[in-house]
């Protein structure tokens, strides 16, 4: 397989889990009032990701990104939330590719990409949401933004992290070939 050709195969693939992606997140288990949701959605990035390396899943993820921003009604206090809680957020599903070609990646990179998207989750509410302090959020009242970031952006992050978990579990064994990326780069 020449190098064009590999290049044409991962756009493809790119368009592909980026879609899909976008189509997952319409299956939504549960949405919270200030936004994020429990949706099956970053899991096609991540893969994406864990099969090409980290430059183009941090690709695929910011333009999953936009598409959130663009398609899933944002939620956002100005244009600093947007660049945020969007753009930059999806972004770091792509670190996956960190742990391209390594048996166990698709499981380290899932906590990795996950724990990147939360960061900035957490960044984003601690600048731009502090607005909100002091909040109610599940009947308890936050007065630190920190705190509130903390407690807001896990309880939909550390779910979908094990959403992804799972459905990386459920396909590991049937799909390894393709998640180690045999079929393009040979066997490892």
């Amino acid at each position: 397989m020449t190098r064009s050709h590999l290049g044409v195969r991962m756009l493809c693939e790119a368009a592909i889990m980026v879609a899909l992606a976008q189509i997952l997140s319409y299956i939504k288990l549960m949405e919270l009032p200030n936004g994020g949701s429990l949706t099956p959605a970053m899991f096609p990035i991540i893969l994406f990701a864990v099969r090409w390396g980290t430059i183009p899943g941090l690709m695929a993820g910011f333009v999953f990104g936009l598409l959130q921003l663009i398609f899933d009604g944002a939620y956002a206090w100005g244009w600093q939330s947007m660049l945020l809680d969007y753009l930059v957020a999806f972004t770091p599903l792509g670190l996956a590719g960190l742990f391209r070609g390594k048996k166990w990646g698709i499981f380290a990179g899932t906590i990795l990409g996950c724990a990147g998207r939360f960061l900035v989750h957490y960044i984003s509410g601690v600048t731009i949401y502090k607005i909100l302090a002091p909040t109610e959020f599940m009947q308890w009242t936050f007065t630190s933004p920190s705190f509130y970031s903390i407690v807001y952006n896990g309880s939909y992050m550390l779910p979908n992290t094990i959403i992804a978990l799972v459905i990386a579990a459920l396909l590991y064994r049937p799909m390894y070939k393709y998640i180690m990326g045999q079929d393009i780069w040979g066997k490892l």
